[in-house]
């Protein structure tokens, strides 16, 4: 990947709408080209998929959580176990394997703190192996980005 397939990159994270004619003349390429590359992105994986950005408050899950989950063994079989579990949880966006004290962050997101209760114990309490977890409630947001820093 060089630098013109980083700036095709760049340009759709800022617009994944963008026509092909458009996103070649943001990069300084010819539509043929720009459409041979972005081709090459797709087939390699490195652009995965397209999709809208929505705002989550006026769709209607305001609330944004952090949990952090601490396994009580690491084995193969319940770490897979409980990787395969969070996988089917349409609450949860994000799950993060960690170093340190926890095992994994979750980023969750819910309509009110009672769906948080409920998604807790009908969710996460469910799946065997859990020994902790640690909740934190964001307050608000300072900032949220999907375009990659410039390398």
């Amino acid at each position: 990947m060089d630098k013109i397939d980083q700036k095709i990159i760049r340009e759709l994270q800022r617009d994944g709408r963008l026509t092909n004619q458009e996103l070649a003349e943001r990069v300084n390429l010819s539509p043929s080209p720009c459409l041979r590359r972005l081709r090459n992105l797709e087939q390699q994986g490195i652009i995965r998929g397209y999709s809208a950005i929505v705002d989550q408050k006026r769709y209607g899950l305001p609330v944004t959580v952090f949990v952090r989950i601490k396994l009580q063994h690491h084995t193969e079989q319940d770490v897979s176990a409980f990787e395969t579990a969070i996988k089917n949880i349409d609450e949860i966006l994000e799950a993060h394997l960690m170093t340190g004290d926890w095992d994994y962050l979750l980023r969750v997101i819910v309509a009110s703190l009672e769906d948080y209760e409920r998604f807790t114990r009908q969710s996460i309490h469910r799946i065997p192996g859990v020994a902790g977890i640690e909740t934190s409630f964001a307050y608000g947001e300072v900032k949220r980005t999907n375009l990659f820093p410039a390398i």
